[in-house]
């Protein structure tokens, strides 16, 4: 007998508190979620553009461009070809039909964000439906109540699915991540897969061992060893000790043989036909790998908090409650992933966002198993809590609004006016009736709230998702014209090519000196301005900093300047388009 057998769950619960939460309050999270924000917008640097610019290079038709991501000319190395092939497929696929209503730019930029739909998708049914099958075990379920009461397997199980998936849309840090064009989303959509196949595995091991190959093989190709080495900890975690999944652990071999031949179908071609790029891939997959410096580990004790906010919390509360039920499958699994991920960030040279979001799943899986073992008034703290916090965030963005659009507060309009300078300041009726439409949801929420007491446990979780949801949708409707103008290189970029045509004579090509990727791939993107490394190149792009002008002001000899241009809400960056004179 198990020791966990021997001891009482701290899981307390009646079958009231595991009332169904209503399906149409799910799915209207869900669409909400990734809808808004993810269109009527452009592509913004770093990663978001530099996603599409691989797509369009791929289908531009350029050498070995679909097996290799590249930038133009330049090796995305950091990447894997996953997030490339499917965005391209989509362009592909539906930008004759896109654009019979959108322009050819703005076609391929709509088609290029569908592959986000997708990976919600499956981050959000992986995540419920493992949870829903953990939840149903028997380590898992609630303290029998002495005349009854309490819910059955299904009933709770389906209470904790449904509190995983709104934990993880309310998991503040991953929201932006979500909508951006770049490997970070479809990474968490794998690590949610995996989650869901490792638990499909007590019962189904075969289909769970199938599901696990093709997620790691889809993580590798998505962001190489980043990607899948926290999948493959986490599976050494879960499967080497003696315990609930000591008998499945043969399958583990069906896993390991289709993601070791995803990985090679691809490596062994790349390999073959682009032993630059290869290599290049190598050394960046290698330098990614180091022992964080002082000023990473103060990053992430500055960032993670509130990146993983409101999860992490409340998975550290259930691994305290559940302590003496680690080798239960509802935690050792959620635990094992959160153990990969975290030894991932340990071993990161310098790890950020892309690092922190492999904490995001297994956080709102133990943060889901915490609720059953929390007292009602704790709970009711955390109500109050969610209702205060994002009454006060949208309360911030619709002030913040209206400062921007009358002035007043001054202070405040001041601040703005710094952040954004040259905006043409209009307002977009559409989306504010939108905004003004996902606050009076907010304020039924709240109101629902408080007149109808709901006894379910996953209202504080529904609180949170739908603060986050409305602050969330305040910005990418009241906000978006504006944060587009900061984020974007459009107008910059249109700029440039028009230089460009007054100054490019037929065959020359423009090297670049200080230009970045993210600048690069929006010069590709917008108007699909090329770059070479041939030092025999008569034009030369040159990024600067302001700051230092009065050192680079001065023209290279041998240079005349045709062409400087800048934005005008960033107040350091600018660029200088150069010919190269003649020699004597």
């Amino acid at each position: 007998m198990r020791t966990e057998d021997l001891r009482s769950t701290p899981a307390r619960l009646t079958a009231t508190a595991a009332a169904k939460l209503p399906r149409l309050f799910l799915v209207t999270v869900g669409l909400v979620y990734i809808l808004a924000g993810l269109f009527y917008r452009d592509p913004w640097k770093t990663d978001d553009v530099a996603g599409l610019a691989t797509m369009l290079t791929a289908l531009s038709g350029q050498e070995h461009a679909w097996l290799l991501p590249q930038v133009g000319q330049l090796a995305q190395a950091q990447d894997g070809p996953l997030v490339t092939w499917v965005g391209a497929l989509f362009i592909w696929a539906l930008r004759p039909v896109l654009e019979i209503f959108f322009s050819p730019l703005n076609s391929a930029i709509i088609a290029s964000r569908l592959p986000n739909i997708l990976w919600f998708a499956i981050l959000t049914s992986s995540i419920w439906y493992g949870t829903y099958l953990l939840g149903r075990l028997k380590e898992a379920q609630p303290l029998a109540l002495p005349f009854g009461g309490e819910p059955g397997e299904r009933e709770y199980g389906r209470m904790l699915a449904d509190a995983a998936l709104l934990l993880i849309v309310a998991t503040v840090g991953i929201i932006w991540r979500m909508h951006e064009t770049s490997e970070v989303p479809a990474v968490i959509a794998c690590q949610a897969l995996a989650f869901y196949a490792v638990a499909r595995m007590l019962d189904h091991p075969v289909s769970g061992a199938i599901t696990l190959g093709v997620a790691i093989g889809a993580a590798f190709l998505a962001r190489g060893w980043l990607g899948c080495l926290p999948l493959i900890f986490a599976t050494l975690i879960v499967f080497v000790p003696r315990g609930p999944l000591a008998d499945t652990r043969k399958w583990l071999v069906i896993s390991l043989l289709i993601a070791a031949s995803l990985i090679l179908l691809w490596w062994i071609p790349a390999r073959a036909f682009g032993p630059y790029w290869t290599a290049s891939w190598l050394s960046w997959n290698s330098h990614a790998f180091d022992w964080p410096s002082t000023r990473a580990w103060l990053n992430i004790v500055r960032d993670l908090p509130w990146f993983l906010w409101p999860t992490w919390p409340l998975a550290l509360l259930a691994l305290w409650r559940w302590r003496g039920w680690f080798a239960a499958p509802h935690i050792l699994i959620p635990l094992g992933f959160a153990l990969g991920a975290a030894l991932l960030l340990l071993a990161s040279s310098d790890p950020f966002e892309p690092e922190y979001s492999t904490l995001a799943v297994p956080c709102a899986i133990l943060a889901a198993f915490a609720l059953p073992t929390l007292r009602r008034g704790v709970v009711n703290t955390l109500d109050w809590f969610a209702v205060m916090c994002f009454s006060l965030t949208a309360a911030t963005v619709w002030l913040g609004w209206i400062a921007l659009q009358t002035g007043w507060p001054a202070q405040i309009s001041a601040n703005i006016a710094r952040q954004t300078m040259g905006f043409n300041i209009h307002i977009a009726w559409p989306a504010t009736l939108i905004a003004l439409l996902g606050t009076a949801a907010w304020i039924a929420l709240v109101r629902w709230r408080l007149r109808s007491h709901p006894a379910g446990l996953w209202r504080g979780t529904a609180l949170s998702a739908g603060g986050l949801l409305t602050t969330w949708l305040l910005l990418a409707t009241l906000w978006m014209p504006a944060l587009d103008y900061v984020r974007s290189y459009r107008d910059v970029s249109a700029s440039l090519a028009q230089a460009l045509v007054r100054a490019q004579q037929p065959g020359e090509c423009i090297r670049t000196q200080g230009l970045g990727s993210g600048q690069r791939a929006s010069f590709l993107v917008f108007n699909h301005i090329q770059f070479s490394f041939d030092a025999a190149c008569p034009l030369l792009l040159q990024q600067l900093d302001r700051r230092d002008l009065t050192i680079n002001r001065a023209v290279p000899p041998g240079y005349v300047i045709l062409w400087e241009g800048r934005r005008d809400p960033e107040r350091h960056e600018m660029f200088r388009l150069m010919r190269a004179l003649p020699a004597s």
